[in-house]
């Protein structure tokens, strides 16, 4: 990577006679470096200059900054985790982070089993030099190791700690200052050390063409320019040659020998030709035609003809031309047979004798060539595209054979696709359906399929869906492919649709257990009996119900006894009692009235007519102040309305002690005490 921006600098010469602005090519180099550090971003560089060459050294040194970086990211992952599972990913931020990543493991492990660190493994140059650097960790000539625990005992570290009680990352310098390693800073919480990237600060002592690598606590300088091909990097940035037989890494066939040479490798074959032959790349042994390659193998007067292995010189009588020989007496020419003198002329297929020559006969599948004179492989996969396989045609030696895509299983024909029917191997949890060429798989209902493998069914947990606190009114049971609802244990039964709550109304069911004496009243889940006495000089009008009602009342008059003026002056002339269940929780967005007490005075009456108004107060039991009593007119008369303004909390009971108070001429003619019990429930629904 920084070998680009050495290319671009040498370049600069040449393409600054463009007529762009005269600007350092360092400056340019330095903002892009710059900018790749702030912004971890190149997609929009700041111009500093109209210059083209300025604009594209900035890109590629900011570029560089950020694979730098990357790659040094994927370096400390493989050291720190020792795996790299969390960079799958597949994007263009994350390969550079990977790769490297990964090289590092490799270098690791090699350490970690004692192979050699310079491996010749054709993974890539930047790949050999990760790998190598992690498996020498810091051998390089110009890494540098941090001082050890034991060092900085020995030098009085231990004593200074113990004056910053231990606090310090690295070591302490005493008056409970902490200080850090070399190639470390001292970060802002006064006691953390971070690295030093020598090679952003400028702090490196690389030479040049040689480029900086940060590493923890120090650095080292690499080589820029490559090597070549045919030879790698040491760890001292010379070039040493690879030795390609060894490693593995040459093309040479089974019957080659490999011969390493400086820079590449040689293929010498394995049989060695004997005399008058030569040996072809492929290794076989070729006659040499000494007649042609030599000048004038014969005296004069004598005619050069070749055989195998060698020649014979002849009298110059009789001229045979290609395909004859003269006979033993030299007297004139006769056809060569050459499917008798040459062994396997025709490679296993038919060979037909011919004056003056030979033919093959091929076999099915194969086509003689006139030039090469063989019977050469057709491949009718290419001939004939698409008319001899339905889907997939590979060819073979002679011949050809079909096959078929996923999905698919070869037709009796041999040549088209039939579908196959995946299901018949349930490889559904539940429910499959075959389609041409694949399968679906789906589930019943209450079930759902699986993201990961596509054919498993997984329950589905109504209860916990965005509306599965809208099945159940009071609690949902998730059960495979389904639900059920259920109600509080006591003082409610579930409702006919299986999902709400209905309250037990134990005053009509007699499933309470209140005494003859007292009344029944139901309260939501539950109910409570109630049994009320009249005070001293009052007594009771109407009888009281074995079973109360919402609303209804229980009322004490004033009846005083002969001569009892204390009785007489008493301004309450009346004690009421009333009952009301009310919720928990429950969202009230305006106040709603709960309790009206009604009255026999006309609204806006007048003096002559006795009651002209009426005052009515809480006095007593208004809990956390969740209720209030305002007056209205309703038909001409006043009416007090109890009102809830606040969400109570049950279980719970309270009385709420009301005043009705009649004002006339002479002032207060006495009052009227409503005591209203509220029950509050634990639940609603």
């Amino acid at each position: 990577m920084a070998l680009r921006v050495a290319l671009l600098f040498s370049l600069f010469g040449v393409l600054l006679g463009q007529g762009a602005e005269q600007i350092s090519m360092e400056d340019c180099c330095k903002n892009g470096q710059k900018h790749g550090t702030d912004h971890e971003d190149c997609a929009s560089l700041p111009l500093i200059s109209e210059s083209t060459t300025c604009r594209i050294v900035q890109e590629q040194c900011c570029v560089t900054v950020l694979e730098d970086k990357m790659c040094t990211n994927g370096i400390n992952i493989a050291k720190d985790q020792g795996a790299c599972d969390s960079l799958f990913t597949n994007t263009c931020d994350t390969k550079t982070t990977k790769m490297c990543c990964d090289c590092c493991t490799l270098g690791k492990t090699a350490h970690e089993l004692g192979l050699p660190c310079d491996h010749n493994l054709s993974v890539g140059h930047q790949c050999n030099l990760v790998s190598r650097a992690c498996c020498v960790e810091g051998a390089t000539a110009h890494q540098r190791e941090l001082p050890n625990k034991d060092e900085t005992t020995e030098n009085g570290d231990s004593a200074l700690n113990n004056q910053c009680n231990g606090k310090c990352a690295h070591r302490c310098v005493g008056n409970d200052t902490c200080a850090c390693f070399k190639g470390y800073k001292l970060k802002p919480d006064g006691k953390s050390c971070e690295d030093i990237n020598e090679c952003l600060v400028g702090a490196s002592n690389c030479r040049g063409g040689e480029r900086c690598i940060n590493t923890e606590g120090s650095f080292r300088c690499q080589r820029e320019v490559s090597c070549g091909t045919g030879y790698e990097l040491t760890d001292s940035n010379n070039c040493k040659d690879i030795d390609e037989c060894e490693t593995g890494i040459h093309n040479c066939g089974p019957q080659f020998q490999c011969q390493n040479t400086q820079g590449s490798f040689r293929c010498l074959p394995k049989v060695q030709c004997g005399s008058g032959f030569i040996q072809d790349a492929l290794g076989n042994c070729i006659d040499i035609n000494e007649c042609v390659s030599q000048t004038g193998p014969c005296n004069r007067g004598q005619i050069c003809v070749n055989t195998v292995g060698s020649y014979t010189c002849q009298r110059n009588s009789v001229n045979c031309g290609r395909g004859y020989h003269l006979n033993e007496e030299g007297t004139r020419c006769v056809d060569i047979d050459e499917c008798k003198t040459t062994e396997n002329v025709c490679g296993g297929h038919a060979c037909l004798n011919m004056l003056g020559s030979y033919r093959c006969e091929c076999e099915a599948g194969y086509m003689f060539n006139s030039i090469t004179r063989l019977c050469e492989d057709v491949n009718e996969c290419r001939h004939y595209p698409g008319r001899l396989c339905a889907h997939k045609c590979e060819n073979t030696l002679g011949s050809y054979k079909c096959s078929c895509t996923t999905g698919f299983t070869l037709a009796a024909d041999g040549r088209n696709c039939d579908d196959l029917n995946e299901c018949e191997s349930t490889p559904c949890s539940q429910e499959c359906a075959n389609v041409y060429g694949s399968y679906q798989c789906y589930c019943r209902r209450g079930y759902q399929l699986s993201d990961l493998d596509g054919t498993t069914c997984e329950d589905i947990d109504e209860c916990a869906l965005p509306t599965g606190g809208h099945i159940c009114s009071y609690r949902c049971h998730n059960t495979p492919g389904s639900f059920h609802c259920s109600c509080p244990v006591n003082g409610y039964t579930l409702a006919v649709n299986g999902r709400s709550c209905q309250d037990i109304d134990e005053c009509v069911t007699g499933s309470h257990t209140c005494t003859e004496n007292q009344s029944c009243f139901n309260v939501q889940g539950g109910f409570r009996c109630l049994s009320f006495e009249c005070p001293n000089n009052y007594r009771r009008v109407g009888e009281t119900a074995a079973r109360l009602e919402r609303s209804e009342v229980v009322r004490c008059v004033k009846s005083c006894q002969p001569n009892n003026i204390a009785c007489v002056l008493d301004p309450t002339h009346s004690v009421s009692h009333t009952f009301i269940s009310l919720p928990t929780f429950r969202e009230l967005p305006r106040p709603e009235e709960i309790v009206f007490l009604r009255t026999t005075v006309p609204a806006y009456g007048s003096y002559n007519f006795g009651s002209y108004d009426v005052k009515f107060d809480i006095l007593e039991g208004n809990v956390d102040n969740a209720f209030d009593i305002i007056k209205r007119v309703e038909n001409g008369l006043y009416v007090g309305i109890v009102r809830q303004v606040k969400p109570l909390i049950g279980p719970a009971m309270t009385v709420l002690k009301l005043s009705m108070r009649n004002l006339t001429i002479q002032g207060d003619s006495g009052h009227n005490i409503v005591n209203v019990h509220v029950f509050v429930s634990e639940f609603w629904f």
